[in-house]
């Protein structure tokens, strides 16, 4: 019998994903450039030999603040994730496992937030949190919640029903070993694809937030910031936002093929 082989596109994703993670892990050992570092009388020149992206209006090149960039959009999108799926499965399992009042009380108040889309929650947290970085790890994070404190609940009531852990209860097995042996590993471990496809989800929303200026601010060479700050520019400058954009849209698009992949088992 022959083994199936992964399809292309996740095998394309995988790669991508894995050229963000160096980029974002040691940028400069893809760019050894300053981000930072400007040049007056090279600004706004365009994709050349020595510039492959271009320069910005400062003379800045675009090549190496993109991959520098992955660093901060990838940080941030990480950080909002963790802290939005830890949260989630914190309220996922007070509501699955808890008495009927608390799950009542939970789901009602999980399910208006998640009726709200993610960047107007977001930009509500903002608005009272103030711009800045840590603004957005919070606002992102706090946003994100609902949506896997809902998939952590569903799963973890599943769980809980399942006749393994029927028969580990009547094995005279403590509840706290239950949960520790078989309801937590057996609802976390599911959400890993579920985890793949929020990082991507949330470098969207860090790019959102940067664009809009509640971000990180410039020259940060974040990507949302770079469209924002070429933005002015696009008419005659446009590969100061070309170049972020296909990051924002590479990265996320590969992390959403790779998290599909995973839920589906590699199948295409």
């Amino acid at each position: 019998m022959t083994r199936a082989r992964p399809p292309a596109a996740g095998i394309i994703a995988a790669l991508v994903t894995a050229v963000v993670a160096v980029a974002a892990v040691w940028p400069g050992l893809v760019a050894p450039g300053d981000p930072l570092a400007i040049a007056p009388t090279q600004g706004f020149g365009p994709p050349d030999a020595s510039h492959p992206f271009g320069t910005d209006e400062s003379g800045r090149d675009v090549f190496t603040r993109v991959v520098h960039g992955a660093r901060a959009s990838v940080g941030i999108g990480l950080a909002a994730t963790a802290l939005g799926v830890g949260l989630g499965a914190a309220i996922g399992f007070a509501s699955g496992l808890g008495p009927g009042a608390i799950d009542r009380a939970l789901t009602r108040v999980v399910e208006v937030l998640y009726a709200l889309p993610t960047l107007v929650i977001a930009l509500l947290f903002v608005a009272v949190l103030g711009a800045g970085t840590g603004s957005s790890v919070l606002a992102i994070g706090l946003a994100t919640a609902p949506g896997y404190a809902r998939i952590v609940r569903a799963r973890v009531r599943v769980v809980a029903q399942s006749e393994y852990v029927a028969y580990a209860r009547h094995e005279g097995l403590s509840a706290p070993r239950r949960f520790g042996r078989h309801v937590l590993p057996n609802t976390l471990g599911p959400l890993v694809a579920m985890i793949t496809l929020g990082v991507g989800q949330a470098i969207v929303w860090v790019a959102a937030l940067s664009f809009l200026g509640l971000g990180q601010a410039p020259p940060s060479p974040e990507w949302g910031a770079m469209l924002n700050a070429g933005r002015p520019y696009i008419g005659t400058a446009w590969w100061m936002t070309l170049f972020p954009g296909l990051a924002i849209v590479c990265a996320a698009t590969a992390l959403t093929v790779l998290g599909r992949a995973l839920t589906t088992g590699g199948r295409a």
